[in-house]
């Protein structure tokens, strides 16, 4: 592999740099080499999985969970051996399935799949080989072995992982970046992904690998915080714009979120709305904006935080 796509961060244990600096639609992934490789995610780009596996042939692919860029060349591994979470639907089957359960609608899920899951080059996913849950050892020999660990919020099936020996602790899209957490589908859960993040954070690790931005070597505690620190920003913003009031789609208009940076402005709007109404949830039953007539309003100056690191 060339040197600057990967770094290897323990013998035989890799951080692989995706295409793009690993943004989206790309992202990072681990790469064991042992009695098994194994390759945890399939979002690193086409030209460097072909590299990887003319390298050393990949035998096992781990999907952590499935977001577009983590599945999105997973048809290179057709072959081979697919492991998927226990929560991930059937639904991956089926792109516009799919794009229902990202964006809520029958009618927003035909479009993600066109405007999404088609142009990435994106292929229904097959059944996996078998699943992992919650607390799963899953050992591939030569001293590889992952803990799953469930990290919910972000979305149902998402996944963080630890390798034991290493301390090396793969916390996917929890993912210490300045957007912050992303929470834009209908079963993302603000309060949940906050207690997923301090979960994970406590986890006794050396490093800490994610799946869009470089490897931390030791204590990370800052960059956990900075991450949930982002929830109160958001929380804020949304709070900011219900005076005056405003529907959701007055206030999703005003991309308190991507600060309309996305090309793609309808799957924008799907995202941005999704995300301001978990806000707009949190902040009616803390009794800080009331709704009526499909307009929001700020109720007073009071302000509260729900996510205290």
């Amino acid at each position: 592999m060339k040197q600057d796509n990967f770094k290897e961060i323990a013998e035989n244990l890799y951080f692989v740099f995706g295409e793009g600096r690993g943004l989206f639609p790309y992202s990072h992934s681990l790469l064991l080499k042992g009695k098994e490789t194994v390759l945890i995610d399939a979002g690193i780009g086409e030209a460097r999985i072909r590299e990887i596996d003319e390298n050393t042939p990949i035998d096992i692919l781990i999907i952590s969970h499935s977001h577009p860029d983590h599945i999105r060349y997973w048809h290179l591994f057709e072959d081979r051996h697919i492991l998927m979470p226990r929560e991930t639907p059937e639904v991956i089957s089926d792109l516009e399935l799919l794009g229902d359960r990202f964006t809520g609608t029958a009618e927003r899920g035909a479009y993600w799949a066109k405007a999404i899951g088609e142009a990435l080059g994106i292929r229904p996913m097959r059944a996996p080989d078998a699943r992992y849950s919650d607390g799963d050892l899953l050992d591939f020999g030569g001293g590889h072995v992952l803990q799953a660990i469930h990290a919910p919020g972000h979305v149902d099936d998402h996944y963080c992982f630890l390798h034991t020996a290493t301390g090396t602790l793969f916390t996917t899209d929890i993912d210490l970046t300045p957007f912050g957490p992303w929470y834009g589908n209908p079963e993302s859960a603000i309060e949940q992904f906050a207690d997923s993040t301090k979960m994970i954070m406590n986890v006794p690790y050396q490093r800490v690998c994610t799946s869009h931005r470089p490897p931390i070597e030791g204590d990370a505690t800052g960059e956990f915080e900075a991450f949930l620190a982002v929830f109160d920003r958001h929380r804020q913003r949304i709070l900011d714009l219900c005076r005056p009031p405003r529907t959701l789609e007055q206030i999703a208009a005003a991309s308190p979120f991507y600060e309309d940076r996305l090309p793609e402005k309808m799957i924008q709007k799907i995202f941005e709305e999704n995300m301001a109404e978990k806000q707009l949830d949190l902040l009616i039953r803390d009794g800080l904006v009331q709704e009526s007539d499909g307009l929001y309003s700020r109720i007073d100056n009071r302000y509260h935080s729900s996510f205290d690191p």
